[in-house]
């Protein structure tokens, strides 16, 4: 059977596609106790609750038709937003060059955040500003915001 993520990912993407969006990310995670169901979304110029709205609709309908999860859960759509994670080999290789910051299971060299250019990402490891960091010493990676 696929991952609940891979097969909300595929009731997901047309309807997304459809309103004029992509596709960023799914996430199916059990927070203090609750199960939750968040699409993540993008689009050129940004996503509005307009957006949110023309996803989350058709795309709860598809949900409740595919039944592809068992138990109750809060279903979510939202903006993959400014400071998104990067999780799959494709986020990488559509931010590379840009500002992100790395969370880091145990220090290095004292730190155990890191912020700098995202100059390569293979098998999991991230080079940023030219230092690699394997996929195991890696917690998380976000696309930097400045205020």
């Amino acid at each position: 059977m696929a991952k609940v993520t891979d097969a909300v990912a595929a009731l997901a993407l047309p309807i997304v596609e459809g309103a004029g969006c992509t596709l960023w990310d799914v996430e199916y995670v059990k927070e203090a106790g609750e199960w939750f169901l968040r699409v993540y979304i993008d689009r050129e110029g940004g996503v509005d609750i307009d957006c949110c709205e023309a996803v989350s609709r058709p795309l709860s309908d598809a949900l409740d038709d595919a039944d592809p999860i068992q138990g109750s859960y809060t279903f979510e759509v939202s903006s993959a937003g400014l400071d998104r994670a990067l999780r799959k080999d494709a986020h990488f290789a559509q931010c590379m060059g840009r500002q992100v910051d790395v969370k880091l299971y145990r220090p290095v060299d004292g730190r155990k955040e890191v912020s700098g250019v995202l100059t390569g990402y293979a098998d999991g490891a991230v080079v940023v500003d030219g230092v690699r960091f394997e996929k195991k010493d890696v917690a998380q990676v976000r696309l930097h915001v400045e205020f």
